[in-house]
């Protein structure tokens, strides 16, 4: 039994690893990219603490390296699906009658097999399977994930802290309880750590939960699910499945115990997943909770008197860093005619420096998209750009499969704020520039306020004050995330809460107490030491 008001340790940004050449950190990871490369790895499915096989394979193959094979991972159907509820639904009880200075303990244990034994097999898979260069894997798969795990322990124990006020012989407290049923967590590519915190940050508060994973993520959500059945996480809190996201719906949504969705990923999957939800709301327990954080149309807005090369700087590695294929990457900039030249210049020079290839590289700055289906949607959209009137290619504009996915860094500089490339989110290495007359800076941010249907991040680039409290307040209900003199990416645990709203999600702030509080349901509890004997109140007495 507990008998002590238990303080956890206190959570700091782990470091960030800088990979140089002749570091210890380069050398290992070279070696874990070596292994994983040596092995052609079987992954099953988890559910309720069994490796499942169904022996329906699908491959697993870098992004670009697309002829080599690294691994197979067995496909589910709606049996697994169920088997999965089941088994969390099963599991529920004990878990969340866990103490939660046990539940924390796990997590914690695998924040640090995260940091230490783990650290380059995590990297190495996010590398090889997501194809991402070693910094961009190290921020993400290491250090956020280990941020979440830790930070989130943190805020839980706030959590519990937030009780209410007692009045004199009565004792007011609140239980900040589990939700009632299971939590689904649909995770993307793109992040490792996303895709780790999804599915922990629920558990942690005493959920169980069902677990799908982007296919292409599967190879190193496999190296997540290794992580936690070491640091001790009982059989059916996670149940992790590879299906279809139509089968996972079919079943969940459908499902009387249906909790909560934990979600990152399309803005229209996730509005057909809220609309199916709404036509189901009638079976469920409880009114689920939605949380999901979804596209953008980031954009970089910059005053006549901005620094160039600042601007150009935060262009090439806001645009570009992990091929834009992040939900805050800079896919939209407005920059003022009086600095267009230098900032053009500048630019151009960046991009052209940018070695191209394979992750093995080091040397390599920009990889591989992530699968064909995004590779022939960019090229469709850079051939769109060479042919219109309304846009100009000032650099980049090729693209190449035969090996991997590569699409070059593509500029695209068009005299039309509402171009189709200034609207529709592309999730890859193409930024669009809209150059605007140097005095017609407010009129420009009603502009960029009105283009797109989103809005999760969003950065300033000046060195007058008035123009960044301008657009501060013009921009309020533009970015989720809003960033002064700096690009629109890199949130960090417990720095930057991250989430935007509009078109781009729920705004329930990952990497903040915010939000874990949704994966509780409050109970207020009153009790009172001198209850009354006696239904009369004292105005009722005669004079």
């Amino acid at each position: 039994m507990s008998n002590g008001f238990f303080k956890v340790p206190v959570a700091v940004n782990e470091p960030v690893k800088n990979y140089a050449p002749g570091s210890p950190e380069r050398k290992l990871l070279k070696i874990a990219i070596d292994n994983l490369k040596s092995k052609d790895i079987d992954i099953p499915m988890y559910i309720g603490g069994e490796e499942i096989r169904t022996g329906n394979k699908g491959e697993i193959r870098p992004p670009h390296d697309h002829k080599t094979i690294l691994g197979h991972f067995h496909k589910g159907d709606e049996s697994h699906v169920t088997d999965a509820i089941n088994a969390a639904l099963k599991a529920k009880k004990q878990w969340a009658e866990m103490p939660w200075e046990s539940r924390a303990a796990i997590f914690l244990k695998a924040a640090d097999l995260l940091a230490g034994p783990y650290r380059y097999k995590m990297n190495a898979a996010t590398m090889l399977c997501q194809s991402k260069n070693s910094y961009q894997a190290e921020i993400d798969a290491a250090c956020e994930l280990i941020d979440f795990l830790k930070f989130n322990v943190q805020y839980m124990t706030d959590i519990y802290n937030i009780q209410p006020q007692s009045s004199p012989q009565v004792w007011n407290k609140v239980e900040h309880r589990p939700l009632e049923g299971f939590v689904f967590a649909l995770t993307p590519f793109n992040f490792t750590s996303i895709a780790g915190n999804l599915p922990s940050a629920p558990a942690l508060m005493g959920n169980t939960v069902v677990w799908k994973p982007s296919n292409t993520q599967i190879y190193s959500a496999n190296v997540i699910m290794e992580i936690l059945k070491e640091a001790g996480l009982p059989d059916g809190v996670i149940n992790l499945i590879y299906v279809s996201g139509p089968v996972a719906g079919k079943v969940i949504f459908s499902h009387p115990d249906f909790a909560g969705i934990h979600f990152t990923g399309s803005t229209e999957v996730f509005r057909e997943i809220w609309k199916n939800i709404g036509n189901n709301i009638h079976n469920y327990k409880t009114y689920p909770r939605i949380v999901g954080e979804t596209g953008g149309k980031d954009f970089v807005i910059a005053h006549k008197s901005a620094i160039p090369k600042v601007v150009s700087t935060a262009l090439s590695r806001g645009a570009f860093e992990y091929q834009g294929q992040k939900c805050s990457a800079a896919s939209r900039a407005y920059i003022p005619s009086n600095i267009w030249a230098d900032v053009k210049k500048y630019l151009i020079e960046d991009i052209k420096s940018f070695k191209v290839g394979v992750v093995e590289d080091f040397s390599n700055f920009i990889n591989a998209v992530i699968d064909e289906n995004s590779f022939n949607k960019l090229a469709t959209f850079i051939d769109k750009a060479k042919e219109d009137k309304d846009a100009e290619i000032i650099v980049g504009g090729t693209y190449d499969k035969s090996k991997g996915y590569f699409i070059q860094p593509t500029v695209i500089v068009t005299s039309n704020p509402n171009y189709i490339t200034m609207e529709e989110e592309l999730f890859g290495p193409v930024l669009t520039i809209y150059v605007y007359e140097a005095d017609k800076f407010e009129e420009t941010l009603d502009i960029l306020d009105k283009t797109s249907i989103f809005a999760l991040t969003g950065a300033i680039i000046s060195q007058d004050r008035y123009s960044i409290e301008l657009a501060t307040k013009k921009l309020i209900n533009s970015a989720g995330n809003f960033y002064i003199n700096d690009k629109p990416t890199g949130a960090v645990v417990g720095q930057q809460p991250f989430g935007g709203a509009r078109g781009s999600g729920t705004n329930d702030k990952a990497g903040s107490m915010f939000n874990l509080l949704r994966w509780v349901s409050q109970r207020t509890i009153k009790e009172n030491f001198l209850p009354p004997s006696d239904y009369r109140y004292p105005f009722m007495q005669n004079e």
